[in-house]
């Protein structure tokens, strides 16, 4: 189906479709929705014009167009104009996730994701990665705002910018200098990759790692560290330490983080094994969700667990009054006033200041 759409929108020339609103912008370039004028149908169209931004979206979409996953966003075509200042102008179409990032999800939802909840979203980041691996590929920059949400739950990662296959990698190795030719986010990125010591399919598990620990808290790995780039980016390079892992999480939650957050990149599980973790595995998670969800009520009007239609409850209630319903954070109301402040620091730790050092700038 997604083939489909991408022969509509390959030969989409600039009369053919309308650029909406903008609902993504960065150092590589802009995001925008946009509509096909002949279906009516909706994608997003990701632009850029110069220097990195432009040599990011060129081998996003080189990539892209390249896999066929339903755990992956689909490129559905790209077009290549003249830019206003004379120079050339890449968009790419995409299709439209209308759920947004997991970190967009996890700010509405109160700032945090429940468990039950983070299990389902990282087997589908897991099937997605060993997509990826098994296809030679790492994606380089799992995070949370890196992995998109469609509207019947279902995740897909996307962001593939700094993504690098495995012949790339290898010509790269030990050339002086190669850290320019790495990207990522720091607090994500694992020891052995900051340190410039090689990058393979187990520098995505450890982002995953951190990733849980971001859906779990709301705020990113290593957050102690954020306010000192060069003390995070030496920390988790150099130290033998792990971000501290959310104190809210089962026993198998925080075993699988263990597994994902080896500092010895050889003994880190690979994303086939961890698909067979009790976190994530799919008779866990039957198990898991059976004790969640079958429990007698503990009255008839005990709204949890009364399974009704809903039209006696307003379109305006307010979440926080229904916690059961709200498969996000139990404890709503006590963290809505201080995700404002920790969003903040969330920004900061995918701000313009990460990206000089992800580029290859002096620390």
């Amino acid at each position: 189906m997604a083939r489909d759409c991408q022969c509509q929108c390959a030969t989409l020339q600039p009369d053919e479709w309308v650029k909406g609103k903008l609902v993504g912008s960065g150092s590589f370039g802009t995001v925008h929705l946009a509509m096909n004028k002949a279906t009516g149908g909706l994608f997003v169209v990701k632009s850029a014009q110069s220097g990195a931004g432009l040599k990011a979206l060129e081998n996003e979409a080189k990539i892209l167009q390249s896999l066929n996953s339903q755990y992956v966003v689909h490129c559905i075509g790209r077009d290549m104009l003249r830019g206003s200042n004379g120079g050339h102008k890449l968009n790419v179409f995409m299709e439209y996730m209308a759920g947004g990032s997991l970190s967009d999800v996890a700010e509405k939802f109160g700032g945090v994701i429940e468990e039950e909840v983070i299990r389902l979203y990282t087997r589908e980041i897991l099937h997605g990665l060993k997509y990826l691996h098994e296809n030679g590929i790492v994606h380089c920059d799992i995070k949370c705002k890196n992995v998109l949400l469609g509207s019947s739950g279902n995740v897909k990662l996307a962001d593939f910018g700094c993504a690098k296959r495995n012949n790339e990698i290898k010509a790269i190795e030990g050339i002086s200098g190669s850290w320019n030719s790495i990207g990522g986010t720091p607090l994500w990125m694992a020891p052995e990759v900051l340190r410039n010591e090689g990058l393979d399919f187990a520098s995505d598990i450890w982002s995953l790692g951190c990733t849980v620990i971001e859906m779990a808290t709301g705020r990113p790995p290593w957050s102690e560290e954020i306010s000192n780039p060069k003390a995070a980016v030496l920390k988790i390079a150099c130290s033998n330490e792990r971000p501290q892992f959310p104190t809210q999480l089962s026993e198998d939650g925080e075993d699988f983080l263990a597994k994902c957050l080896e500092r010895d990149p050889q003994k880190r599980w690979t994303s086939e094994e961890l698909l067979n973790h009790p976190f994530v595995s799919e008779n866990s998670m039957r198990m898991h969700t059976r004790k969640e969800h079958i429990c007698s009520p503990a009255s008839i009007l005990d709204i949890g667990n009364y399974d009704s239609d809903d039209s006696d409850v307003s379109e305006s209630s307010n979440l926080d009054e229904f916690p059961s319903k709200n498969p996000f954070s139990r404890c709503c109301s006590e963290i809505n006033e201080t995700t404002r402040g920790e969003q903040a620091e969330s920004d900061l730790a995918s701000s313009e200041i990460w990206v000089t050092v992800r580029s290859g700038g002096s620390l």
